[in-house]
């Protein structure tokens, strides 16, 4: 329920609260030895915040994207020709997003991520 949420920029509504907190406390009834959930969806980080209002204290909240960054950081320094052809993309550059999928679907999706207008191309891929 929670991507649906998302990808209709409810998130932030009461609906949202009342399917956040039902969610978690029918996770939290599975075990009494609980002490992390892992948000492994590239929409759950949106409602994070949310998550850890019904979360009881001790109970770690991890987001799959935090883990990534940080192992990507990680990576880069190790391999520094690499960080190099990423920091030389010019001043002003520009973000390009590419979809195998719907252009216009896309770009609502990117706008609620993103807090700006996003404007996408079609990928298409070869056999």
């Amino acid at each position: 329920m929670w991507v649906p949420l998302i990808e209709n920029n409810e998130y932030q509504s009461p609906g949202a609260d009342y399917f956040v907190q039902k969610c978690i406390d029918q996770l939290l009834t599975q075990s009494r030895n609980i002490d992390a959930i892992l948000l492994a969806c590239t929409h759950y980080p949106l409602l994070a915040d949310k998550i850890r209002l019904y979360l009881p204290s001790g109970v770690t909240l991890l987001c799959q994207g935090d883990i990534v960054a940080e192992r990507l950081q990680d990576y880069l320094k190790r391999h520094t020709a690499m960080e190099q052809r990423i920091i030389q993309r010019p001043e002003g550059g520009d973000l390009r997003f590419f979809t195998t999928d719907s252009t216009l679907d896309f770009d609502l999706q990117a706008n609620i991520f993103f807090g700006q207008p996003v404007k996408s191309q079609v990928l298409k891929l070869t056999q």
